[in-house]
């Protein structure tokens, strides 16, 4: 089983696929032991480790070595992570612009803004920082030097800059990188407008299409590499070594590579000089006429030279030159001996030799490079990982991946060793932690510690995600402690009785031989110890007990874990039962409940001792992304609804805790204090909830209340009920038995879960500490995302660049499962489906079985492949609907109709019929196409919907 997902908390271990493996024992003299540097690590030596989340379009990182982490984002944000506090704070906002302005004044977001970060070589000594940002009025890109000094940066001093246009998008560049010499690499991206081939359209008016005066243009910045020293001063020179000596005319000294499209984050391997980077290429689907199909390339330049934009692409396969008068294609260019005719062109006519890609993809199957996959792409690169770069590391990576390129895809999420041989020529490829699935790597690079970093954009574009990360990766090559599971058959109950402590899902991933101990105590008894892995315990006197399992390994390292069991108490049984289906709620159908509560010692709801008042009965709609555990941990009282502690989760992710308390004085009242202030008052609510998210100042002092816009009505809503309840010892409920109908909040897309919770604390028995037991039911929407499969086996998991989630993308007999689902009263499945021929789709069936994926066949349905879409055509018609829906109509014009679908690219979902089956069932989805090859993908999935009828 492939879990979809890696948990985001703390620590987690990246876990392949565990099989035992029999050992051969051979005793031949004459057989080489094998060099550590031949033997792959096992996964589960990697551990990804989230540094910080509290990112708005991170962009690009450098860490210390005391493990400080440095992150810019987009906006201008420059961020500071400190590793003491583990707290991460503004340190700067730099200004820049983040917009495109067409000719005809239409404004969209742009790729621009704050670009780039690179630390000085001798930053310890001279804390010098340098950025590349798009400068706020001004159309051009700015390379300065920065003073980082007593948490600030200071005393800028402007370096180099790039003039630009900012009517068309797209490609910035960014990347920069050193080489030993001190030379300071810098990407720049081509600023041209984006096509499906080489852009080179000289008519007048549309510079901005052509290539030609930019990338190919000697005496032009853009779409290059350049490769500068800069001096302590500010200023900087030219190294020698460059394309083009200084003071040849038509040229730019600082230059060397160019030819480039989308450069982006580069790297230099410290033992060869080599420089290594990923390009993004233009969006063909196919071979055509006009052009070849596009590709991403991974590069590596063993000098200066041309690297063929917009003349050539991939192992330099050519564009006809487009007429763009007479709109049709001429010669190609001859890679030997390029010309550039442009009348934009003001560098030199001939230019170096077109130099062929290192590794180059498609959006299909690539017959050369197969391991890369299909779909979306975009390569960002990584870094040539050498031992000896790293003096006193505490977590070097292992010996295998010595000289390997780690590079990866920004659109595809896949790690990749590549391998070279002994000229630095391309060897093989293998993917690395293909279990960990950073959601879009824009830049990824090794720590001074040894650790590989990796910056994750997040799934939200030019806008902040709740998934955006910096995750360090930790290596350890040496003896793992075990991890230890300790559990107790039963945690209370009326003495005498006996439990059975448990150790089962204890493991230890270097295989050794365990030793189990168990220590039983409680305050004024001798402690038991028990040396077998699951014993046997008899509990005969009242007290509180902590049962605490040692695990240790043959070579000595141990872990613990401890568990709780109260004597003397037997706990409460609380059951919540409810008509229909178990699985899945459907919105503004009615839900009906029972509620039943008994106790040894209290009694029970059916003989009247226990009262519904006693039992803490709620029904809440949770948004979608909330953690459960952590919603039910924080309430854990008879008079604490679900409702408010949903309260309290919001408020941990907002700010409020940091003005606010809920009994102690802070920068703002207590909650309290705000509670008695607007007792009574009827229209408190709706004042409280607009001053949330509108801000205000003058109630309670002159400390300004910020604004929380972002925030919506329903959970701006939730915590003023909360804070107006902060006073009230006894909680309404709901009644244990009954109806109630789901409603969504509004602007809600009914992605969220419905809990119901039914709790219950006893009495106690004398000295002996009350027991709460309660039943918790998540009912999950019956929209299901297809990426939140418990079983994936043979497909991938992409993430959506457009939104938040991920798309399953299956291949010949793959499937995916869902565990334990209710299929009563379910009739129909709309599955959200597509096979473009865009993302190398080929189409197949996809089958619905019960419990295995050879099991019952209970529905199935086809997803043929669509016809081709014209993608410029398509945007075009989006960026129109939009320009429509804000352009100001003429008093008592009729508004222009919407289309049945705003959206170009919509897709319906495809529809399956289901027998009728009642119960609880794994649910299994199969993927078929017997003429498709292993490595093409079937389709793209989406989410699957559950209806209880037929639409």
């Amino acid at each position: 089983m492939i879990t979809s997902n890696y948990s985001r908390k703390r620590i987690f271990p990246v876990m392949g696929i565990l099989a035992v493996v029999a050992s051969l024992l051979s005793f031949s003299s004459v057989k080489p032991a094998s060099s550590p540097a031949d033997e792959k690590p096992d996964e589960s030596r990697f551990t990804p480790v989230v540094v910080t989340e509290d990112l708005d379009e991170p962009m690009v990182f450098e860490v210390l070595k005391d493990g400080t982490a440095f992150i810019i984002e987009r906006k201008g944000g420059f961020k500071k992570y400190d590793p003491v506090t583990n707290t991460t704070s503004v340190i700067a906002t730099i200004p820049v612009n983040t917009k495109y302005t067409s000719a005809e004044g239409q404004v969209r977001e742009a790729e621009e803004g704050l670009m780039g970060l690179s630390l000085d070589p001798n930053f310890e000594q001279n804390h010098w920082l340098y950025l590349y940002y798009a400068h706020p009025t001004e159309k051009k890109h700015v390379l300065s030097r920065w003073e980082f000094k007593d948490d600030a940066i200071k005393s800028e001093k402007v370096m180099l800059e790039v003039p630009t246009q900012r009517e068309v998008c797209c490609h910035t560049g960014g990347g920069m990188t050193w080489d030993k010499a001190g030379n300071l690499y810098l990407t720049v991206g081509n600023n041209t407008g984006n096509g499906q081939f080489g852009q080179t359209d000289e008519r007048p008016g549309r510079s901005s299409w052509d290539d030609q005066r930019g990338s190919s243009n000697t005496n032009d910045l853009r779409g290059k590499i350049l490769r500068i020293h800069p001096e302590p001063d500010g200023s900087y020179t030219i190294p020698t070594g460059n394309l083009f000596p200084k003071g040849t005319p038509k040229t730019r000294p600082e230059i060397y590579t160019m030819g480039h499209r989308n450069p982006w984050r580069i790297f230099v391997d410290s033992k060869t000089g080599y420089i290594y980077w990923g390009e993004v290429g233009p969006d063909a689907t196919d071979d055509t006429p006009d052009g070849p199909r596009g590709y991403d390339e991974l590069n590596q330049a063993k000098k200066p030279g041309f690297y063929g934009w917009p003349y050539f692409i991939a192992d330099n396969v050519g564009y006809p030159f487009y007429d763009y008068v007479a709109k049709k294609g001429g010669d190609k260019k001859d890679p030997a001996k390029p010309l550039n005719n442009s009348v934009n062109n003001t560098g030199l006519t001939e230019l170096p030799p077109a130099q062929p890609a290192f590794i180059y993809y498609p959006y299909g199957v690539s017959e050369k490079f197969p391991l890369v996959g299909s779909g979306s792409r975009s390569a960002t690169g990584g870094p040539i990982y050498h031992r000896s770069d790293f003096k006193n590391a505490k977590r070097p990576w292992p010996a295998y991946y010595e000289g390997k390129w780690i590079a990866t895809d920004f659109s595809r999420g896949w790690i990749m060793a590549i391998t070279m041989d002994e000229n630095s020529n391309y060897k093989s490829m293998e993917r690395i932690l293909p279990n960990y699935r950073p959601v879009e790597p824009i830049d990824m690079k090794f720590g001074p510690n040894g650790d590989l970093y990796v910056l994750e954009y997040g799934s939200n574009w030019f806008r902040k995600s709740d998934n955006s990360a910096l995750v360090r990766i930790e290596y350890n090559g040496g003896n793992r402690k075990p991890l230890v599971h300790a559990s107790s058959s039963k945690t209370g109950g009326t003495v005498p009785f006996q439990a059975t402590l448990s150790s089962q899902g204890t493991k230890d991933f270097d295989g050794d031989a365990l030793k189990y101990q168990w220590k039983v105590t409680t305050v004024g008894g001798a402690p038991k110890l028990f040396t077998t892995a699951n014993p046997a315990v008899t509990f005969d006197k009242a007290g509180v007990y902590t049962a605490t399992l040692t695990v240790t390994d043959v070579k000595g390292a141990s872990n613990s874990q401890s568990i709780k069991i109260i004597a003397g108490n037997e706990p409460p049984a609380v059951t919540v039962d409810l008509a229909g289906n178990k699985t899945f709620y459907f919105t503004d159908q009615p839900l009906a409940y029972d509620v039943t509560v008994s106790d040894k010692e209290d009694g029970s709801l059916a003989n009247g001792k226990i009262t519904p008042a006693q039992v803490a009965m709620s029904i809440d709609y949770l948004s979608e992304g909330f953690d459960y555990a952590e919603i039910i941990q924080g309430q854990r009282s008879v008079d604490a609804s679900t409702q408010f502690a949903v309260a309290k989760v919001l408020m941990s992710k907002s700010d409020c805790n940091v003005c606010h308390q809920l009994k102690t004085k802070s920068v703002g009242p207590m909650f309290t204090e705000i509670a008695t202030k607007y007792q009574g008052d009827a229209n408190a609510p709706n004042y409280l909830i607009n001053k949330i998210r509108n801000g205000g100042s003058g109630v309670w002092g002159e400390v300004n209340m910020p604004a929380h816009p972002a925030m919506s009505v329903n959970d701006a809503s939730t915590i003023v009920n909360y804070i107006l309840n902060s006073t009230t010892k006894t909680l309404s409920t709901l009644p244990v038995k009954g109806t109630y109908t789901v409603k969504l909040p509004e602007g809600d897309k009914g992605k969220g879960s419905v809990l119901i919770r039914a709790a219950y604390t006893d009495r106690g028995v004398k000295t002996i500490p009350a027991q709460t037991a309660e039943n918790s039911i998540v009912l999950r929407s019956a929209d299901v995302s297809a990426s939140s499969a418990e079983v994936i086996k043979g497909a991938e998991i992409k993430a959506r660049g457009m939104g938040s989630g991920s798309n399953v993308i299956p291949f010949a007999n793959s499937y995916i499962g869902f565990k334990k689902l209710d299929l009563s009263g379910i009739q129909e499945l709309e599955l959200a489906a597509a096979a473009q021929k865009r993302d190398g789709s080929v189409g197949g069936t996809i089958e619905v079985r019960l419990d295995s994926p050879t099991g019952d066949l209970i529905g199935e349905v086809k997803v043929e492949r669509a016809p081709e879409q014209d993608i410029a055509k398509l945007m075009a018609q989006l960026e129109s609907q939009k320009a429509d829906s804000t352009k100001a109509k003429p008093d008592g014009a009729a508004p222009k109709p919407a289309p049945a679908n705003p959206n170009p690219f919509y897709r319906p979902p495809v529809k399956a019929s289901i027998r009728a089956v009642n119960g609880i069932h794994d649910v299994y989805f199969v993927f078929k196409n017997e003429t498709a090859r292993p490595i093409e993908p079937l389709m793209t999935l989406t989410s699957i919907k559950f209806l209880n009828e037929k639409k």
